[in-house]
């Protein structure tokens, strides 16, 4: 069976992450339980885990607390949590949405149910990334950065490595002017010298290759450029 994903579970009932290890790996995920949070965050610096299931009484941490500082981090803010406790009041659940938590399941649970739950919100997240992976503009061009494609009017355009970043950086910030030396310290090589003047070669040469495309890097005169639909 195809691995689905690594999953990590916190909680200090053993029999808990047993039942989740059978399903989760017979479901075709890859699990690894932890017992208390030391263990855990030791683990999650070597290892970044598809989604985490965390339990909020722990014996060494609150897990409401560790919640908060994982989506906090740069690092882990895009790990899905799903929180699974004893805790049934609506303000906890409340709590937990409000904090970052994708899903609330409670104690007792049904197996099959979670492992539904895990599908779900494993899908969320990666539809939400292949989205960010796709720019267009104005129903004529397409960017898939991911494979490194451009497309305008459905027609494959083929772009050098730096004409492909400059896109990209213009793409991302559009609206916003960008200066030459902001533009160049973005395609440049650390130690590489290159001249200011290099961009506008690039620039030229990918209006020409975008052809009606083209229109949408604006030239702001003795400033720089920015991308306007």
């Amino acid at each position: 069976m195809k691995n689905k994903g690594l999953i990590y579970a916190v909680d200090d009932e053993s029999d808990i992450i047993e039942l989740l290890q059978h399903h989760l790996e017979k479901a075709g995920y890859e699990f690894k339980g932890f017992y208390d949070a030391l263990s855990f965050l030791h683990h999650l610096r070597e290892k970044k885990p598809d989604l985490i299931i965390l339990d909020l009484m722990l014996p060494d941490y609150d897990g409401i607390e560790l919640c908060k500082e994982l989506k906090k981090e740069e690092n882990y803010k895009n790990i899905p949590v799903i929180m699974l406790t004893a805790r049934t009041k609506l303000e906890d659940k409340i709590l937990g949405f409000e904090i970052g938590a994708d899903d609330y399941v409670t104690k007792p649970f049904s197996p099959r149910e979670l492992v539904a739950r895990v599908n779900a919100v494993l899908r969320r997240y990666r539809e939400k990334q292949e989205e960010k992976n796709i720019l267009e503009a104005g129903k004529i061009l397409k960017m898939d950065i991911d494979k490194f494609e451009v497309y305008v009017y459905d027609k494959k355009v083929d772009l050098r490595p730096a004409e492909f970043k400059i896109l990209k950086l213009l793409l991302e910030k559009r609206g916003v002017l960008l200066k030459r030396e902001q533009i160049l310290e973005h395609i440049s090589k650390r130690g590489k010298f290159v001249y200011e003047r290099t961009v506008d070669v690039h620039i030229r040469n990918l209006r020409k290759k975008l052809g009606e495309a083209g229109k949408f890097i604006k030239n702001i005169k003795g400033m720089g450029y920015k991308f306007e639909e």
